[in-house]
């Protein structure tokens, strides 16, 4: 089976304020998505950024009539969600964007705004996997790429732009743990046992304090001596794949000409002992092939494909 996320970039239906100015260009973008999600052939991908539920079904609908569809409830501001495409039928387990109890609200801009909850949320599914069911969340958390009052995307100063990225980070902290604490509940301290996956855009690398805290438990990562030796925290540790990406293709974007990667697939510890490959973009094509983005997400609005590679692993 492969398993897979992927940031669609924009996915609405044309005539809006974000989505593309006519139906040539929404068929050229749903083109461009369908070619590579056909290729890929997965079969569970977790998506974000769709912006319109009916985009979603539309380009369902361009995959095949055995595809299935399951979108959170929970937008942010400009409507977009995280999702599901699936070949198998799926059942929605949790759908939220709750903080976790004890975690206070997190403070948002200049005026002393304060947010409670995720800007989008989580979905988790379950679906029949080789080996018994398997659970995932999928997510989408606060952006580094600012914005700042009056729909601006440049500071009036570095003092604004130093407050603004500290907001973000509260807020994509505060969102990494509510994911971690939904994680929490899908391996029900189970996870030698348990095929659980976390995946979506994290929006921050590897190495990242908001990436990191998802893991659980520290040691044990892949690549390290800790990961051949089982301890009690492996039943509730979740191992990024991305070591198991080759050098060449560990990255899922490239913002203002560096290639980073801030799309992730989590896996708990059945699942990720029966990983064989794990990639970017397409696995016949080597390094992904992406334009290079600013701080301005509306300079793309309209272009076809996504400036994200998707992130994959097939598991046995």
């Amino acid at each position: 089976m492969l398993l897979g996320t992927w940031n669609l970039e924009n996915l609405y239906r044309p005539g809006g304020p974000y989505g593309p100015d006519d139906e040539a260009a929404y068929a050229s973008k749903l083109a461009a998505l369908a070619a590579v999600i056909t290729e890929l052939d997965p079969g569970l991908l977790g998506v974000q950024e769709v912006g319109d539920p009916g985009a979603l079904e539309d380009l369902a609908g361009m995959l095949g009539d055995d595809w299935h569809v399951a979108l959170s409830s929970h937008a942010d501001s400009r409507g977009i969600r995280v999702g599901f495409l699936s070949r198998t039928e799926l059942t929605v387990v949790a759908d939220t964007a709750a903080f976790p109890p004890r975690m206070l609200p997190v403070q948002a801009d200049d005026t002393g705004l304060t947010v409670s909850q995720a800007g989008r949320g989580f979905l988790a599914v379950e679906v029949a996997g080789g080996r018994g069911p398997m659970r995932v969340a999928v997510c989408h958390l606060k952006s580094k790429l600012l914005s700042y009052p009056g729909g601006r995307f440049q500071p009036r100063d570095e003092g604004e732009r130093a407050r603004y990225g500290a907001y973000a980070l509260y807020r994509r902290a505060a969102e990494a743990a509510a994911l971690r604490a939904l994680a929490d509940r899908l391996l029900e301290g189970d996870g030698r046992e348990r095929d659980v996956a976390v995946l979506g855009d994290l929006n921050d690398e590897v190495q990242a304090a908001t990436t990191q805290l998802l893991l659980g438990p520290p040691g044990s990562e892949i690549g390290t001596p800790g990961y051949e030796r089982p301890d009690r925290g492996d039943a509730v540790r979740l191992w990024d794949v991305a070591p198991l990406i080759p050098a060449s293709e560990r990255y899922s974007r490239v913002n203002s000409g560096r290639r980073e990667l801030i799309d992730h697939v989590l896996l708990s510890h059945r699942l990720v002992r029966r990983v064989s490959a794990a990639g970017t973009g397409l696995p016949s094509d080597g390094p992904p092939r992406l334009p290079s983005v600013g701080a301005d997400p509306g300079e793309r609005r309209g272009v076809a494909g996504s400036d994200h590679a998707p992130v994959w692993v097939r598991v046995g």
